[in-house]
């Protein structure tokens, strides 16, 4: 019988985060979820922040409960959340004040600003990274006058907080820092001209690259939690990255991934970071990837619109189930309406349908009014913004993209995976949901030597988790709407 290793992969997304124990057989993995708990961001006046401490909590209670069901043996740790968010620590270690959620308004107007002080191409041509207004870069601009900044000495990303407070180790993982817009895309290193530029201090860490040990669990916690000194592995610790990484390719042929959830994210893989004048035009980003690949890319507002509108819903006490609603959103008249899923009233929380329909009344177009309506124009029109991407990588690589890859937990809405493939007029794979949680697992099976190399780790993924094809349907009538969509919407 073959070896079996364990690992223990902790996934963060937006809106939740699960402990998940996967089991590699030397061919296959297996995956079991071990806690799964909710991560509820807290409004304090008007700023908005993450419950960090909540959440190194559910991390201690996911490994508890791994190690009471019997799996003491978990060879690994490793953790992965979204990007760009931060903690500050003092000269103590001491970390000051919770950390800001992305969505926090305080970032408003700085990339104007920025762009004053050096320069948007200058920005680009440095780190490669997407103009968001919620980048690591505008979010220290915006702190520069909190006490808590002035007073700290280190900065430590999400997942990064996660290992320091398992470890007592200050690391900065590359892939997440590469989201920062202060890393520099070619040379891996923190841009220290850039940081001068905008009166950024030297309080970042070394970077430490996906598949090394950032250390041990402290004395303390294994007496706490009853367990070994277990590694902690950094993964590719930007949930982007780690999704990229389960891609199940193991053919030669081009392709594009959609890494979908309450964002989408797509783009393609590259072996070099791709900054050019038609990159900035068109506005991709170049995020940091595993095994020396960069994740070539553009941020689309992915299914935070339909989650925004249920959450209204369900504050007027009109929920729907999401099988409820897809049946609604499949009886109501295509093409009748869109939306510019990166319009920047979408991007913050509050009452989703009315701003879909104050859009669509703006542009003079009908106004969706029930539910299937509101979802049937936000789902047709996400995958249009994917077909825009798609033109675009295909004018950038000049090479046409013959499938699309969709990962993650927005696989579970068939009706987006077939809009996408209409939409695009793509063959669309759809697999695994758990991508996320396993690009982190196949990382650490990789530094631990169980699995020889990204091939043979893609190759494991396919051989374990279900895929599901989506073929393009109803050219004619897509192509037709996809031009009126694009009077409502731009990829820039």
């Amino acid at each position: 019988m073959a070896e079996k290793s364990k690992v223990l992969a902790f996934d963060f997304g937006a809106s939740s985060g699960r402990a998940l124990l996967f089991t590699h057989d030397g061919k296959k993995l297996e995956v079991e979820e071990m806690h799964r708990f909710s991560n509820d961001p807290v409004m304090i006046g008007k700023s908005f922040h993450w419950d960090i401490l909540r959440l190194f909590h559910e991390i201690k209670q996911g490994i508890l409960k791994t190690i009471n069901a019997g799996h003491s043996d978990i060879l690994s740790i490793g953790i992965d959340t979204w990007g760009v968010d931060f903690g500050l620590f003092d000269e103590n270690g001491k970390m000051l004040g919770n950390p800001y959620h992305y969505r926090d308004e305080r970032t408003n107007g700085m990339i104007e600003l920025a762009d004053k002080i050096a320069g948007k191409k200058y920005i680009f041509d440095k780190t490669g990274i997407q103009f968001n207004f919620f980048n690591t870069l505008f979010q220290l601009m915006a702190a520069k006058d909190d006490p808590s900044f002035k007073l700290a000495k280190k900065a430590l990303f999400i997942p990064d907080i996660f290992n320091y407070f398992l470890t007592g180790v200050m690391k900065n993982e590359y892939t997440e820092a590469s989201t920062s817009q202060i890393l520099n895309a070619e040379e891996k290193t923190w841009d220290k001209e850039l940081m001068a530029k905008f009166g950024i201090g030297d309080i970042f860490c070394d970077i430490i690259k996906p598949g090394e040990i950032v250390g041990y669990l402290t004395d303390e916690l294994c007496e706490e939690l009853g367990c070994p000194k277990i590694p902690v592995i950094a993964v590719a610790s930007h949930d982007t990255a780690s999704a990229v990484a389960s891609l199940p390719v193991t053919d030669d042929y081009n392709y594009a991934f959609i890494s979908t959830g309450t964002w989408a994210l797509m783009g393609t893989e590259s072996t070099k970071a791709q900054i050019n004048d038609v990159t900035f035009k068109y506005d991709f980003t170049n995020e940091g990837g595993v095994c020396d690949k960069y994740c070539f890319l553009k941020n689309i507002m992915g299914l935070w619109i339909v989650q925004e509108s249920r959450r209204q819903w369900g504050r007027e006490g009109n929920l729907l189930s999401f099988d409820e609603l897809e049946q609604a959103a499949t009886a109501s008249t295509p093409h009748k309406s869109f939306i510019d899923p990166d319009y920047h009233d979408f991007a913050t929380p509050g009452n989703m349908p009315k701003k879909i329909r104050n859009f669509c009344e703006q542009t003079g177009q009908p106004v969706p009014e029930s539910q299937g309506e509101i979802i049937r124009c936000a789902l047709e029109s996400l995958a249009f913004k994917c077909r825009m991407v798609v033109d675009a990588l295909e004018d950038i690589g000049q090479e046409k993209i013959e499938v699309i890859h969709m990962l993650g937990g927005g696989i579970k809405d068939k009706m987006f995976c077939g809009f996408v493939a209409n939409a695009t007029k793509r063959k669309v794979i759809a697999g695994p949901v758990e991508a996320t949680g396993t690009g982190n697992a196949l990382v650490q099976l990789m530094a631990l030597s169980k699995v020889a190399d990204l091939k043979e780790a893609r190759t494991a993924v396919k051989n374990s988790f279900p895929i599901n094809v989506y073929e393009p349907e109803n050219n004619s009538e897509w192509d037709a709407a996809y031009e009126e969509f694009k009077k409502y919407a731009k990829l820039s």
